[in-house]
């Protein structure tokens, strides 16, 4: 891929503000596409992306974020479904309440911004949609069984959509971090009673022996968004230093 593979595009990307919808919304604009950051908090949205104010869990605020995403950015080819939670616990401690902040914002957050966003990218002639998913979909994570379970089910609607929409000429992939440094791990990571010991401890879990980037993460993204995939749908690309395949002797 080239610094101009994107030139003439225009993309969205929720949870835009941080970590790894950040970085993917600085590689895309760095490869030419005018980017919009949808997130809680768009403070942080460097200039070049145009930052605006969305909480994925809220149909109205979606609809209208994305329509003057359109309007600023002169139309839609790329949606990347960022926007996403955690929650720690297993399937007794989690509250119901939180089961289902968790799947509204993982997995419905997707469902509304790619209804908003569906008219538009019908109208391009390189339409693609990327979720971020994880491999919490893929591998059992301890004390995850919420989150873990929400991203199951961003792998299982990748797929579907793919099929749904593939006759439309919209693309529909995903990709699978393993765990990323991020803001949110860092929080985790500083909570913890030991958190050298702890960053050691997510460090070791992946064969790679160190977490993933955020800019590694969205070069995968870019990739599956790019022409360069034109044949890539229904597809999850694990970028998790090995993690989910990997069996390695210590």
């Amino acid at each position: 891929m080239s610094a101009g593979d994107f030139e003439g595009l225009a993309a969205v990307v929720t949870g835009g503000g941080s970590g790894i919808g950040l970085a993917v919304a600085r590689t895309l604009a760095g490869r030419g596409a005018k980017v919009a950051a949808l997130d809680l908090d768009p403070a942080a949205v460097p200039d070049g992306i145009l930052g605006l104010k969305c909480d994925v869990s809220d149909e109205d605020a979606v609809r209208e974020a994305v329509e003057r995403a359109v309007e600023q950015c002169g139309g839609l080819d790329v949606l990347v479904n960022n926007a996403g939670i955690g929650a720690q616990g297993t399937v007794e401690t989690n509250s119901y309440d939180e089961w289902r902040r968790v799947f509204d914002v993982n997995v419905l957050g997707i469902v509304r911004t790619t209804r908003a966003a569906l008219p538009h990218l019908r109208r391009s002639r390189s339409a693609s949609i990327v979720n971020t998913c994880s491999i919490a979909a893929t591998a059992g994570l301890p004390d995850r069984a919420a989150y873990s379970a929400s991203k199951g089910a961003v792998l299982s609607l990748t797929q579907a959509m793919a099929a749904d929409h593939l006759a439309e000429g919209i693309r529909v992939n995903c990709v699978n971090p393993g765990t990323a440094d991020t803001p949110w791990v860092r929080r985790l990571l500083s909570s913890a009673s030991d958190p050298d010991a702890e960053l050691s401890a997510l460090n070791a879990r992946q064969p790679s022996g160190r977490l993933v980037s955020a800019d590694e993460v969205a070069a995968a993204v870019a990739y599956l968004a790019s022409s360069a995939a034109g044949a890539t749908t229904g597809t999850s690309l694990a970028v998790d230093g090995g993690m989910q395949g990997l069996r390695l002797r210590r």
